[in-house]
């Protein structure tokens, strides 16, 4: 099992390598952000597809993170109608200067965050955490990963992780899902209780990523 989550893991960051090659300009990337602003941009905002959740931060997420995001909803492997027909009009060089916008975006407002979580989780939740590897890809503090593909976690929304996470196991449905061979391999032996559990103690953790209030009448 391990070897074989070594291996996805290599394919998978040759993969996310290539995909954001593209030279980055954030300034470019702050006049691309116009239709990332009415949901991102927003505290508190909702989304109801597929499920009523809390819409993503993003920024403060890494660069090579949002554009392997970005990728995955143009190529329908991240299956969401609205965020594939925005992915869908971006060229690579668009996603690599959203990404570069994004990644520095509302910096001033970050503190430092611990090499170790601030809150150590309960036992039962410490043991799914090192159940499904999570430290080993995102970061022992849930926010350093240990490639810029893979998302920050700590501080993320809780009900936005828990739908994430379940849409990892989601399959044949033509809407909803998100095809990822190493987060379906992950997620496949949880209980929905027990995602929940790991959702939440992510979400409570101090972060990088941020939801920062934007006006399109910038």
């Amino acid at each position: 099992m391990t070897k074989a989550i070594h291996l996805l893991l290599a394919l998978a960051g040759a993969v996310f390598t290539a995909s954001s090659a593209q030279a980055q300009d954030a300034a470019a990337g702050e006049k691309k952000a116009a239709m990332c602003i009415g949901c991102h941009g927003i505290h508190g905002y909702q989304s109801s597809f597929p499920e009523v959740h809390k819409v993503p931060k993003i920024s403060g997420q890494g660069a090579k993170y949002i554009v392997a995001a970005l990728g995955a909803y143009k190529k329908g492997e991240r299956k969401h109608p609205s965020m594939r027909g925005i992915a869908g009009s971006l060229s690579e060089q668009d996603m690599a200067d959203l990404g570069a916008y994004y990644e520095q975006h509302g910096a001033s407002m970050v503190k430092a965050v611990a090499d170790v979580p601030a809150v150590q989780p309960p036992a039962a939740v410490a043991e799914l955490l090192t159940r499904g590897a999570c430290a080993s890809c995102h970061g022992a503090n849930y926010s350093k990963p240990i490639d810029g593909a893979y998302p920050k976690l700590a501080g993320q929304h809780a009900d936005y992780l828990f739908a994430a996470l379940r849409s990892y196991a989601t399959e044949g449905k033509p809407q909803i899902g998100r095809a990822n061979p190493i987060m379906s391999a992950q997620v496949q032996p949880f209980k929905r209780a027990e995602l929940k559990a790991i959702a939440d103690y992510l979400g409570s953790l101090p972060g990088e990523v941020r939801t920062v209030p934007q006006s399109k009448f910038r």
